[in-house]
């Protein structure tokens, strides 16, 4: 038995298996001991605890690497390629969602800075309350640092007092009883005040009236000590309304917890701060404005008051004193003021905007204020009942010669103290309604402070004129380094001279005068060293010109436009100077800018352009005239002031005006082809077609241009005479056989009479002699698809891309036979090998932006605009498709922009009606046909298609608009 119970426990002094772990069957994950220290083991496989889980019925949690791909460890597309394709994509996809975040983001961010002040408003910080209290510890030094008492306990821990206990009085016990007993029985005898008597045991009789009355008082009591009140000998007056006290408390306030806890951080930081620096006033204004923003007006005002007790020299203090208080204790507050800091302007002007009549404003600036001494007494009285009726506030003291049964108390007023403060006479001077007597207070104030210039102009400002000149010339002496008084001076001969009573010779010779006395001054101020820069003496004139002196704005120009300026770079720093002007709307400098320029370089036909085009948008009628009238006298070589100014004329209604203007304009420019054009339309819109044949004629001999007979053929093409027309463009061809307009014109003539094979003929003539002009190849291609004959279309538009490559126009007009002929994918095919061909064409990309799909038009857009440069034809697209898209609003700001870009795009005008058609209002199309009429477009084809077509000659720009709009698809 021993021996089988030895075999039995034989295995405990057995080696352990390998991978053996005590417990593992349990759950146990193996584990290192003190004892295993030494030769350690290592712990059990994965795949021993894999067996020992599926033994316990645990589910194998899989290993998340076992499936990883080794040659792809991070992630599905590691191992591939970053190629450029990729990165358009991301780019693409990039700018979509920038542009769906931009959407609204003015409009959120707006909001929420709208919401983050008004929380800032309600709420606002302490750190935002204090900050300037934070700046204004810069400048203490280290000493006052060292000097900074300790602030004590902060650990907020209570310290351990020891318990007492108290017997507690028997007067306590019995008042504790009779808390919960009552009488109710009253004694019926009435007393002769009107209340009933209650016995109590000890025969004392209960007057309710009286405690009804007492209860009043000390209500009142309390009510004057919250709202801050003032005892007078009128009464009370209180700023709070007893009657709606109990209401008001609804409106009050509560503060969090942690609000609390700031304030008496603050409170604590603030009362160190005053005390180890009782003479730094910004720490007592602080620290009224904490008790304020607390809510606890008694305290604030009794900081206030200690601060102006120790900081007598600070306005700032007393001004904050003054602030805190009613308007009555506000005044006694600063009359204590003026006694410490009488040289305060600040001081007095607030003492002035207390008093709400204006005589007593009056007093306050010029002779003082006035308290009765009846009221001294009083104000004794009341001293030991307030902090507030203080011997700091209340040193009244009457001088000795008043008694004090007549004679009031005077302090003596603002001026009396600070006889040379400007603000201070200009806000006594505003008070006064009569100019005599302003004018009377400034005559003294100039003799007082005769070196300021805003007193000096302002009495002349009230004196008549005659009197106004003898004060600027006293002035001038008083303060020769003063430019304001020689401009007024000018303001003021030029007032004179525009009187009504004045002739014109007179006018003329007082404006001179003008034009003397500014020169004069520059002279002047130079010899006493003020230099002032060009700049600053435009700036003065743009002021004159502001405020109605425009012949003085104009002499100050003259006077100083040349200073500083090299005399090779005059004229460009004229012309960017009156440009700069007239952008800021002053219309005046920059006339009298380019006034002085033209008489400096009168030849300069650049520049009477500019001046032409500047009365056009800003001056009158006449006044274009006569800048034109003067520009043509001095450049009588210029077509272009010529035609300008004919073309005046005739918009004005006068046409023998302009005839008389063009017929100057032949003397001096007797070739000149333009001159002869628009001679010749000026007769034939005016129905003249025979004085304009004639014309069309001597033109032909005088000035025998390609121009002129290519005009004479359109001539006689629009009023029928085709065969006329055919004979002048054979005259022609002989005698410029390279311009490609005389054959396309001849061309055409034949195919609107229907001989297609002389149409042909024409253009074949034309391509041969002229194999370089794109449009004479697309109208060949057009008369062959008119005729039916596609093939032959597609092979002159081959054999025009081969002649001319990199032409869009042909490519497109390839892209459009294509589409007409029915082959949607040819065309699609075209258009891909169009823009391998030309990658920046506007036209091309237009065409391909409309073959998207609808959903990926805006990803394209992109792509266009960025390869084209913000092309206006894709602009115009884009505005397009938002259109589609009816996104309305952006899609008018895209018209806008593709107007704006170029002008002379007359479809981009047609497509912008056709969406206001549909879109805006009457206000609106209106817009687009004025903006239209001004920019007078000439090109784009459908645009060019309708404006040279003979049906619609004579038509208006406005009416050629409107065809196009309604042409358009």
């Amino acid at each position: 038995m021993a021996a089988n119970n030895k075999n039995k426990l034989a295995f405990l002094s057995m080696p352990a298996p390998a991978s053996y772990v005590a417990g593992l069957g349990r759950g146990a994950s193996g584990f290192t001991t003190r004892s295993d220290i030494g030769p350690a083991r290592e712990g059990p496989s994965a795949e021993v605890i894999a067996e020992a889980q599926a033994r316990r019925g645990e589910e194998v949690e899989p290993d998340p690497e076992q499936f990883q791909d080794p040659d792809n460890e991070y992630g599905l597309f590691a191992g591939t390629t970053y190629e450029q394709d990729d990165e358009e994509a991301d780019k693409i996809y990039e700018s979509v969602d920038e542009a769906m975040d931009s959407r609204r983001r003015a409009r959120r961010e707006a909001q929420e800075q709208a919401e983050l002040a008004k929380l800032r408003a309600e709420r606002p910080k302490i750190q935002q309350q204090f900050a300037d209290l934070k700046r204004g510890l810069s400048a203490v030094t280290d000493e006052e640092w060292e000097s900074i008492p300790e602030v004590g306990n902060l650990t907020r821990k209570k310290r351990r007092r020891e318990e007492r206990s108290y017997v507690v009085p028997d007067s306590v016990l019995v008042g504790d009883r009779n808390k919960t007993e009552f009488e109710n029985a009253l004694d019926e005898r009435q007393q002769l005040a009107g209340g009933f008597d209650s016995s109590l045991d000890n025969g004392a009789l209960t007057n309710f009236v009286e405690i009804g009355q007492a209860r009043d008082k000390i209500l009142s009591l309390k009510l004057d000590q919250i709202s801050g009140t003032q005892s007078t000998l009128n009464g009370t007056s209180t700023s709070v309304d007893p009657k709606g006290y109990l209401t008001s408390l609804d409106s009050v306030a509560i503060k969090s917890s942690a609000e609390i806890g700031d304030i008496k951080r603050a409170r604590m930081l603030f009362d160190s701060l005053v005390k180890s620096n009782p003479k730094h006033a910004p720490g007592w204004i602080a620290a009224a404005c904490l008790e304020e923003h607390a809510g606890k007006m008694v305290a604030a005002r009794k900081i206030i008051k200690q601060g102006c007790e120790h900081c007598p020299k600070s306005e700032d203090v007393w001004l904050e004193a003054a602030r805190l208080h009613n308007n009555e204790d506000a005044k006694i507050v600063l009359a204590n003021a003026v006694q410490h800091v009488g040289q305060s302007v600040k001081i007095w002007l607030a003492a002035a905007d207390l008093e709400h009549d204006l005589k007593a404003k009056k007093r306050v600036l010029r002779k003082g204020t006035y308290i009765p001494l009846l009221f001294l007494p009083f104000f004794a009285l009341l001293r030991p009942f307030s902090f507030l009726l203080s011997s700091s506030f209340f040193s009244f003291e009457p001088p000795s010669a008043f008694t004090a049964a007549v004679h009031p108390l005077m302090l003596p007023g603002a001026l009396e103290h600070i006889p040379n403060s400007v603000r201070l006479w200009k806000e006594t001077v505003n008070l006064e309604s009569s100019a005599s007597d302003a004018r009377i207070l400034l005559a003294r104030a100039v003799e007082v402070i005769p070196l300021s210039v805003e007193l000096w102009l302002a009495l002349a400002r009230l004196e008549s004129p005659d009197k106004a000149k003898a004060v600027l010339n006293k002035a001038r002496k008083a303060i020769p380094t003063s430019h304001e008084i020689w401009i007024a001076a000018g303001r003021l001969l030029e007032q004179e001279a525009c009187l009504p009573s004045k002739s014109a010779e007179q006018r003329n010779k007082e404006l001179e005068m003008v034009d003397k006395t500014i020169e004069g001054a520059v002279r002047d101020l130079r010899r006493h060293q003020v230099l002032l820069t060009r700049e600053q003496w435009l700036k003065e004139a743009e002021k004159c010109e502001e405020e109605g002196s425009p012949r003085t704005c104009e002499a100050i120009v003259k006077a100083t436009i040349g200073m500083d300026v090299e005399e090779e770079d005059r004229l460009d720093t004229w012309v960017s100077d009156a440009e700069a002007v007239e952008t800021k709307g002053r219309v005046g400098t920059a006339r009298a800018i380019l006034a002085f320029a033209l008489k400096v370089y009168p030849d300069k036909r650049s520049l009477w352009r500019r001046a032409a085009e500047l009365e056009k948008a800003h001056g009158t009628r006449e006044s274009l005239d006569a800048i034109l009238e003067r520009a043509v006298v001095h450049c009588p070589q210029a077509e272009v002031l010529w035609l300008m100014a004919a073309k005046e004329k005739w918009l004005a209604g006068d046409v023998p005006a302009a005839r008389e203007v063009l017929e100057r304009a032949f003397v001096a420019n007797p070739e000149s082809e333009q001159i002869w054009l628009a001679a010749v339309k000026l007769e034939a819109e005016n129905g003249e077609f025979g004085v304009a044949r004639e014309l069309l004629i001597r033109a032909r001999t005088v000035a025998d241009t390609e121009r002129i007979w290519m005009k004479s053929a359109v001539f006689e093409r629009q009023q029928g005479q085709t065969s006329t027309a055919l004979e002048t463009l054979a005259t022609a061809l002989k005698k410029f056989p390279k311009f490609a307009k005389l054959y396309m014109i001849q061309g055409q003539i034949h195919q609107a009479a229907g001989n297609i094979a002389a149409a042909r003929s024409s253009f074949a003539a034309g391509i041969k002699a002229c194999p370089k002009e794109p449009t004479l190849w697309i109208l060949a291609s057009r008369l062959e698809e008119a005729d039916g004959r596609s093939i032959k279309a597609r092979a002159l538009l081959e054999k025009a891309r081969l002649v001319n490559p990199g032409t869009d126009t042909l490519w497109a007009e390839s892209v459009g036979v294509e589409e007409r002929s029915g082959g949607a994918q040819q065309a699609k095919s075209m258009l891909s090998r169009a823009l391998q061909e030309c990658p920046s064409s506007g036209l091309l990309w237009s065409l391909a932006l409309w073959a998207e799909p609808r959903a990926s038009r805006k990803t394209k857009s992109v792509d266009a605009l960025r390869k084209t440069k913000d092309s206006p034809l894709v602009v115009c697209t884009v505005a397009r498709v938002l259109w589609a898209d009816r996104m309305i609003e952006r899609a008018r700001e895209w018209f806008g922009r593709a107007t704006g870009m170029d002008k002379d795009l007359g479809d981009v005008w047609g497509w912008w009606l056709k969406f206001e058609r549909q879109h805006g209002n009457e206000e609106q199309r209106e817009a687009v046909r004025v903006k239209c009429v001004a920019a007078e477009p000439h090109h784009s084809p459908v645009w060019q298609s309708i404006a040279k077509d003979d049906k619609n000659v004579g038509k208006s720009t406005r009416e050629i608009l409107e065809m196009v709009a309604d042409a358009l698809k």
